[in-house]
């Protein structure tokens, strides 16, 4: 059972709970421009990376970990499909109706969650596809 929890829940928890002030004001009330680490580089460039970028790249390694999840084909595999895709829509409503979810790194979570959703479906059917015997 626990393995059919959508990891991709995780960041966006984190994300409202960052819009909680969890993780600090941030710079002009967004924590999410909020600067975590910066480094010099061999170039002399130098490399920041912001609280947002660290959620989307959370982001990202729990998506891998989706796709992954995706390719069981057993009927946990229902369950995991429908919960994403709640988290998905969870994801899309307060998109649209919280003012502070109107951010470029909340929206690239909710496309990440998108396409969890379709790529699970997709892996899923194709799976499916291949068990299917016409002999």
């Amino acid at each position: 059972m626990l393995a059919s929890i959508p990891l991709l829940i995780v960041p966006f928890l984190l994300f409202n709970l960052g819009l909680a002030g969890l993780f600090g004001p941030g710079v002009d009330g967004d924590p999410w421009a909020m600067t975590i680490l910066s480094v010099r580089m061999m170039s002399g460039g130098i490399f920041s990376m912001s609280l947002g970028n660290l959620m989307i790249l959370t982001g990202l390694v729990f998506f891998f970990v989706e796709i992954l999840k995706s390719t069981r084909t057993s009927s946990a595999s229902i369950l995991d499909h429908l919960l994403s895709t709640f988290v998905f829509v969870a994801f899309l409503v307060e998109f649209l109706m919280v003012r502070n979810a109107a951010n470029p790194v909340f929206f690239t979570l909710m496309i990440i969650s998108l396409i969890d959703v379709l790529a699970g479906f997709s892996v899923s059917i194709r799976a499916a596809g291949r068990d299917v015997n016409l002999h």
